[in-house]
């Protein structure tokens, strides 16, 4: 007795299994790429003339319990009144972050702020809900990896720069 296979299953496995594998393809190479400045449309700018900073700042969402970092440009996430997070990472936008003092000068969305705090954190002793909670005036917080490289543009703690709006 011969066995014959319908044309038509074994087209649509061969279609599928295609078109499986190329969508799979798709996604690890361009899913999971890091994002590259000209994935976004710049909100606003950023300058830090002591370390000769000045980038583009984008507006990024919460993926999940987590916040997309831009790989060479700085991401802008706001919680709560007059705060507001800026991030990115220390190999391409905040090279030289560790390099400010208080008291220095940042230009940013239009108005002059002035650096009030610098602190290093480990990463388990922060509380992004302390980050982001309410200021009585208009505050941006900066953070970046800093201590033992983990890989992957992770790292074992976090500067945090926080400045207040020049009244």
């Amino acid at each position: 007795m011969e066995i014959h296979r319908s044309w038509r299953s074994w087209d649509f496995k061969k279609i599928f299994g295609i078109v499986y594998f190329v969508a799979l393809f798709i996604y690890l190479v361009v899913g999971l790429t890091p994002a590259k400045a000209s994935d976004y449309e710049a909100a606003t700018e950023i300058s830090i003339p002591a370390i000769d900073l000045r980038s583009d700042v984008v507006t990024v969402n919460m993926v999940g319990n987590e916040l997309p970092t831009p790989e060479e440009i700085v991401g802008r996430f706001t919680w709560a009144k007059h705060k507001t997070l800026l991030i990115g990472h220390a190999s391409t936008v905040f090279p030289r972050l560790k390099e400010l003092q208080v008291g220095s000068t940042i230009y940013y969305d239009g108005d002059i702020y002035t650096v009030s705090q610098m602190e290093i954190l480990a990463k388990a002793d922060i509380s992004m809900n302390k980050v982001l909670a309410a200021a009585e005036q208009d505050t941006i917080i900066i953070m970046t990896c800093a201590g033992k490289d983990l890989g992957g543009g992770d790292a074992t703690h976090r500067l945090i720069v926080t400045a207040v709006v020049n009244e």
